[in-house]
């Protein structure tokens, strides 16, 4: 008889991943959960089971992060399913932004997600199978959002890295793929969630705008359904050839356009400088 697929969620305790994990144990797969506050997932979810593991994890502890894969693999047998979510929104220009701050945000968002992957391979390419998602955003590949400059650039660069490790993993029978969503109702906007700069600097008006445009007039009004989202996610894990990028929920089409548009258009506008480095 075939067992169900073990899935390591991280960030699993609220938005997007708490949805993921509900749909996922609604759909009978075994699934480990991780938090930094492992009651929010037994209030959310209970106790472990046969089918549940819930984990307290520090995702920027590289020894944390190993323990609690191998506790996966101990509980359940297997491990097939690695879905990188966790992260948090850092608002503020560049100029704004200590060098904590911006740190801070690339620490959970890029080395907590690579410590998630070095600790995850070995298991995954010792049985040769297996599916990485990394969670970017849309803004992980159209950056033009005033005052989430770090932020979009932790989510281009967990785009960068996904798109190497496809390649590296693939001889393995491993794959992995880099997911964008656009806006979806969860509280990543919340007040609670999001960080805002620690020293705003008035000048920039529309870093402002777009600050208060996200915390009051977008969160709670997102157009896409995270329930919707984690079918979605599902759906691509059950594929035999899955993408290694998939833009997720409404909206996230234009951007692609738009910036396809841009760069297109730059590009054939500065050909003449740019070929004329031909010797």
């Amino acid at each position: 008889m075939e067992t169900t697929k073990v899935w390591f969620v991280t960030g699993a305790s609220k938005g997007l991943g708490l949805a993921l994990i509900k749909k996922l144990l609604e759909q009978n797969y075994r699934v480990a959960a991780t938090t930094r506050n492992v009651q929010t997932l037994i209030d959310e979810i209970g106790n472990a089971s046969e089918t549940f593991l819930p984990l307290e994890v520090s995702l920027t502890d590289d020894e944390n992060v190993k323990s609690a894969i191998e506790k996966t693999v101990e509980h359940f047998g297997q491990l097939d399913v690695v879905v990188n979510n966790a992260g948090y929104g850092q608002l503020g220009t560049l100029e704004e932004l200590s060098d904590k701050e911006a740190r801070a945000n690339f620490d959970v968002n890029v080395f907590g997600t690579l410590n998630v992957i070095r600790n995850a391979m070995p298991h995954l390419r010792n049985q040769g199978s297996g599916h990485i998602f990394n969670i970017s955003s849309i803004g992980g590949y159209s950056g033009n959002f005033p005052g989430w400059g770090i932020y979009c650039s932790t989510k281009f660069a967990v785009a960068g890295l996904t798109e190497a490790l496809a390649e590296e993993i693939k001889d393995f029978g491993v794959k992995a793929t880099v997911v964008y969503p656009g806006y979806f109702r969860t509280d990543f906007l919340s007040k609670e969630s999001v960080r805002t700069p620690e020293n705003s600097i008035p000048e920039y008006e529309a870093a402002r705008n777009s600050e208060q445009a996200h915390l009051d007039e977008i969160n709670g009004n997102q157009p896409n359904d995270p329930d919707k989202g984690a079918e979605a996610i599902i759906a691509i894990s059950e594929v035999e050839n899955p993408p290694v990028h998939f833009l997720l929920g409404s909206g996230t089409d234009e951007y692609l356009n738009n910036k396809i548009q841009i760069i297109t258009g730059d590009a054939e506008k500065w050909s003449d400088l740019t070929f004329s480095t031909v010797i």
